[in-house]
């Protein structure tokens, strides 16, 4: 019995709940977790490598938003993202190569982080985050969320044929979305586990 009204407040939980603080200063919380996700995705985005006849670069902001979202669940990780994104199109320049605005042919793929980080924020809430296969479900599933708008709207923004959206904008990617899997698999279950423990 009092080991099932221990584990009791755990369930539905997500990262972010599980950090130390007392009740009156959780909307201080709150709003700094999202502030620091979204300051977090700006700079994961300058960290950035040109793909070769892709208008797309390799960056971190997609594995950083991904992250926000698993760590901070949907509500938080969607106004985290929204802020990022909010800011960006007004002039700062975080999006991936320093870019802001709207006008660039891959910010299709910055409304699709919005999108990734609620669906990935939900999941980690039913337990998305709990074990290396969960999270690797978790971060596969945020990704195809991010390519399903990214992709159309590059072809969209290009004129172009989908399958050639896919060819320079999905493709070149996917080697890398398993290594950011596979670094996701190992952190958020581990830090969960760390976290507990403290808690």
């Amino acid at each position: 019995m009092a080991t099932a009204a221990v584990a009791a407040p755990r369930t539905g939980t997500v990262l972010a709940d599980l950090l130390p603080v007392p009740s009156a200063s959780a909307r201080v919380r709150d709003a700094a977790l999202v502030v620091g996700g979204a300051v977090l995705t700006g700079v994961a985005a300058q960290l950035t490598v040109p793909v070769p006849g892709s208008p797309v670069p390799v960056s971190g902001q997609t594995f950083a938003a991904l992250l926000v979202g698993t760590a901070l669940g949907a509500r938080r990780g969607f106004l985290s993202l929204a802020l990022y994104a909010a800011a960006g199109v007004a002039g700062m320049p975080w999006f991936a190569e320093a870019k802001s605005g709207a006008a660039f042919p891959s910010f299709g793929y910055v409304l699709g982080m919005l999108l990734a980080a609620t669906v990935v924020g939900a999941l980690a809430r039913r337990g998305g985050d709990r074990s290396v296969l969960r999270t690797a479900g978790t971060m596969a599933l945020g990704s195809a969320v991010v390519y399903a708008v990214g992709v159309p709207y590059l072809a969209l923004a290009l004129h172009m044929p989908l399958s050639q959206a896919v060819a320079v904008g999905l493709t070149p990617f996917l080697i890398g979305d398993v290594l950011k899997a596979a670094l996701a698999m190992g952190a958020l279950p581990a830090a969960r586990k760390w976290l507990e423990r403290r808690g």
